[in-house]
């Protein structure tokens, strides 16, 4: 390909919404263009890095045996209402598109396929013998975020890779779940990655156990927490381990305390000589639950710990019964709405009465009290007295109503590990571009997916998810490939392994080298690139370094002799020989990316 009909255009300067480098890079790189918020059209260099993207994923899934498809993206609202994810996706995280058709039949835009390749499964397997079996296919999707930003990280449409696998028993479905595990780390590996395997929550997907691929990058959403000898790492979301002890709370009669203008841990034990350590912060929350419930929860954490929402969510959700679409503090004009008096906010203790809730109009009238281990493992500590401005000193949990134990804090760097004491865990950054998910049997007895097995007996379909985020794996390797000038795509997904800069394209000498190089280039296989464009030198350099091309040949002044440069992106370096050698060196380099 000529640079002169790539239809390039790159940008000097940064864009204004453009706020990591890899997003910025892209744009500027004249790789993506925004067309609206979370939209992006993927120009003709980027589709090229897409394709080789895919490319790798496919061989990678085909030498499992899985079998690729094609799945609508407009699906019906029915298996979703069966399924019990209609609700959730709608009006509860709200990330699906959704609409009705002409007839008035609800559909959805999809933003994954659970229920269509179930729905699939249940009339094409119904035994045994046609067990196991996994179906993928590399589609677009569809996800309303609320607040889309860094690019194709948190877009509303994107590339996705997703498979689905049916198996008989659980130890086969475990067996293809290693596989698949075995296959991204591949995958990743082949797109010059640093990823890493995490223990995951399942979100809304669900399931009994699920993994995410983190690529580690300083730009990624996601906070990693890992043990230095590789032995546990973890998305925080899922991660547990032992905090640092609570300092005990001083010998001393039970007392109250007045403290004005002291709502706040750290203001109370400012005034009051305490350590976080020593009290207990409860916070007083509804949840909105997907069968019209709504439910007021007292959660109770040690005062010098953080609320995990994700674990919260979780733990509501097993508790009653019901997905928890929405769980939010609640406010003094929701009590007011309720026909319900006012809260000592700032000062509420894990005792509150459930009287407070007596007569509301709309919610439940006792709360749900969970506690998290590290308050409950306190013997006496400092908490609200539910008086406005007062606290009690030396409070005990034998005083308390009961309390429901539950892991609801986050883990954080520093903490020994809960797998091995003697570890420290620290922290990184990541960026998610890969999940996968043992589902069992959650759709297939949802949807009545079932088979016969081999005593002739109906079973529900054993299941497992394996995503991978094509367009974010391109920007994520940008995040992770990149320096101050531009782009280091790595060869194996890069749009191009080689450019030919023809420094100055009035010199026929040098028009003419380059010319026969880029001739060599393409007939080696190499699909090159050549910059036969009319600009100045410094022009093309920059654009080159910009746009991340691994190999550059640079033909310039020494071109009559036969005599080239030789630049590696990554690492800048750069030498001169004659165009024989670099031809040679450059084939060397690129055919052992390819063949990785």
């Amino acid at each position: 390909m000529r640079v002169s009909r790539l239809s390039l255009v790159t940008l000097r300067n940064v864009p204004s919404d453009a706020e990591i480098p890899s997003h910025q890079l892209l744009v500027r790189g004249g790789y993506i263009r925004r067309v609206g918020p979370g939209l992006y059209a993927y120009l003709p260099l980027m589709w090229r890095v897409l394709r080789k993207i895919s490319r790798i994923v496919r061989d990678e899934l085909d030498s499992l045996g899985a079998l690729e498809t094609l799945l609508p993206q407009l699906q019906p609202a029915e298996p979703w209402e069966r399924s019990g994810r209609w609700q959730g996706y709608t009006a509860g995280e709200g990330i699906m598109f959704h609409l009705e058709d002409r007839q008035g039949r609800r559909v959805g835009l999809g933003p994954t396929h659970e229920e269509v390749v179930t729905e699939l499964a249940r009339e094409l397997f119904r035994s045994y013998k046609q067990l196991p079996v996994t179906l993928y296919q590399i589609q677009t999707k569809f996800r309303d975020e609320i607040r889309p930003r860094f690019g194709l990280m948190r877009s509303r449409e994107f590339i996705m890779k997703d498979a689905y696998s049916f198996h008989a028993d659980e130890a086969d479905l475990e067996q293809t779940y290693a596989l698949m595990a075995g296959a991204y780390a591949r995958i990743f590996k082949r797109c010059g990655l640093n990823a890493v395997g995490v223990d995951a929550d399942s979100g809304a997907i669900g399931g009994a156990a699920s993994q995410e691929f983190m690529v580690i990058a300083n730009a990624g959403e996601d906070l990693i927490l890992s043990t230095p000898d590789g032995s546990y790492a973890a998305n925080q979301e899922k991660a547990i381990s032992h905090p640092s002890p609570a300092l005990p709370l001083p010998p001393g009669e039970e007392r109250n305390l007045d403290t004005p203008a002291q709502a706040t841990i750290e203001d109370l034990c400012s005034a009051n000589n305490l350590s976080p350590s020593q009290t207990v912060k409860v916070l007083v929350l509804l949840a909105r639950l997907d069968d019209g419930r709504e439910q007021p929860l007292l959660v109770s954490l040690r005062g010098d710990q953080e609320l995990n929402e994700v674990k919260l969510t979780n733990a509501v959700t097993r508790r009653l019964g019901a997905s928890a679409l929405e769980i939010a503090p609640i406010k003094p004009e929701q009590l007011r709405q309720q026909g319900l008096g006012s809260l000592p906010f700032g000062s509420i203790g894990p005792d509150l009465a459930d009287s407070s809730l007596n007569n509301a109009e709309s919610w439940e009238n006792q709360f749900e009290r969970l506690a998290d281990p590290t308050a409950l493992d306190l013997e006496r500590f400092v908490c609200g007295a539910n008086s406005t401005d007062k606290h009690r000193w030396g409070a005990t949990w034998s005083s308390m109503p009961a309390q429901n134990k539950v892991d609801l804090r986050n883990a954080k760097a520093g903490d020994r590990s809960f797998h091995n004491q003697e570890q420290i865990l620290e922290e990184r950054r990541g960026i998610e571009v890969g999940h996968i998910f043992q589902l069992g049997s959650k759709y297939s007895d949802a949807l009545e997916a079932r088979f016969t097995d081999q005593d002739g007996k109906q079973e529900s379909l054993l299941m497992g998810c394996y995503g991978i985020g094509i367009s974010r794996l391109a920007q994520a390797a940008v995040e992770q490939h990149h320096d101050d000038a531009g782009i280091c795509w790595p060869v194996s997904i890069a749009p191009f392994p080689v450019i030919v800069v023809v420094a100055n394209v009035q010199d026929p000498t040098q028009l003419a080298l380059g010319e026969t190089l880029y001739g060599s280039l393409q007939s080696a296989g190499v699909d090159a690139l050549l910059d036969d464009r009319s600009e100045r030198a410094g022009v093309k350099f920059k654009d080159a370094d910009l746009i991340g091309i691994p190999w550059r040949i640079v033909v310039g002044r020494e071109a009559e002799a036969g005599r080239v440069e030789v630049v590696e992106r990554s690492t800048r370096s750069n030498s001169t020989m004659s165009d024989q050698d670099a031809l040679t060196q450059v084939l060397k380099a690129v055919q052992a990316h390819t063949m990785v």
